[in-house]
């Protein structure tokens, strides 16, 4: 049984959230969330780099000069890589950098990240969070008084456009719905804030 500290938009804690370990596992998976973190980065490759090699130069095939009797040293044309504009020797080709990560992987990461988050003490439970109007200064004014200065994930359980907006000036926030919750925003953040009906969603509770 893990507890999770719950604080009031003052910044008091106020309560604690009891998780039972079936709910993140008893462990933390820190191959699969190595994984799933290696896995996000390597599908957001674009892999279109692409460079020229000999055979896509434009030029003449011809031997530049005779093979002995200049004095020169033996060429070929002029497309191959020592030559300037010529091509080269092992030419970038687009490709595909995509890795499969099946969605039972997926959720395992996510547990695992969470509960790291949840050993490590860098989670926190925010109750009664409500933005009436979108301004910044509320929602770094909370983060200031529950002392992160770093960067940090937001988790609601549904979508709120005033609190999109109130995040958007601060650096290093980012804001995330249940639902769409992974493990590379998890794992890559250092600090986390979570709504109380968000963790009650993630936990399999009633809102």
């Amino acid at each position: 049984m893990f507890e999770v500290p719950i604080y009031n938009t003052d910044g008091k804690q106020i309560d604690t959230f009891k998780v039972s370990g079936e709910a993140f596992g008893e462990q933390v998976n820190v191959d699969l969330v190595k994984q799933a973190v290696v896995t996000y980065h390597a599908n957001r490759r674009q892999g279109s780099a692409k460079t020229k090699g000999r055979s896509e130069i434009a030029g003449t095939m011809h031997k530049m000069y005779r093979q002995k009797g200049t004095g020169n040293a033996r060429h070929g044309n002029r497309k191959v890589n020592l030559m300037r504009g010529g091509g080269s020797t092992f030419a970038k080709q687009p490709r595909n950098f995509t890795k499969r990560f099946p969605q039972k992987m997926r959720q395992a990461a996510l547990r695992s990240a969470i509960l790291a988050k949840i050993i490590g003490q860098d989670i926190c439970i925010v109750d009664g969070l409500a933005v009436e109007q979108p301004k910044t200064a509320k929602l770094a004014g909370l983060m200031k008084k529950l002392e992160i200065n770093r960067s940090c994930l937001l988790a609601l359980a549904g979508r709120d456009n005033n609190v999109y907006l109130s995040s958007r000036n601060i650096p290093d926030l980012m804001v995330r719905i249940t639902e769409e919750l992974n493990a590379y925003d998890v794992a890559t953040r250092q600090k986390m804030i979570i709504t109380s009906e968000a963790m009650k969603a993630l936990c399999g509770q009633e809102k």
